[in-house]
């Protein structure tokens, strides 16, 4: 714990696998998964569950929907939810 009492997450993502995008996009899509992973993450009671769950080697996410007119950074915040509602479960 540090001095506000809060716990720290630490996530590594070693490979993320996207099929369909253009490979210029790939670095907004990151940003988009990174900034909505870390606003997820903060949400009251995450640092208990992963401390209760431990290690998780490997998390398949199910479909993600996203509109044909979406923006790189909005497929990342999508690919991110869909990671989040997994790791809720």
């Amino acid at each position: 714990m540090n001095k506000l009492g809060t716990r720290r997450i630490r996530l590594h993502i070693d490979r993320l696998v996207l099929k369909g995008f253009r490979h210029e996009d790939r670095h907004a899509i990151a940003q988009g998964v990174q900034e909505q992973l870390t606003h997820l993450l903060a949400e009251a009671g995450m640092a208990q569950r992963f401390r209760n769950t431990g290690s998780v080697p490997r998390l398949h996410v199910g479909p993600v929907t996203i509109p044909a007119e979406s923006k790189p950074k909005q497929i990342g915040k999508a690919t991110a939810d869909g990671i989040g509602k997994e790791l809720k479960r």
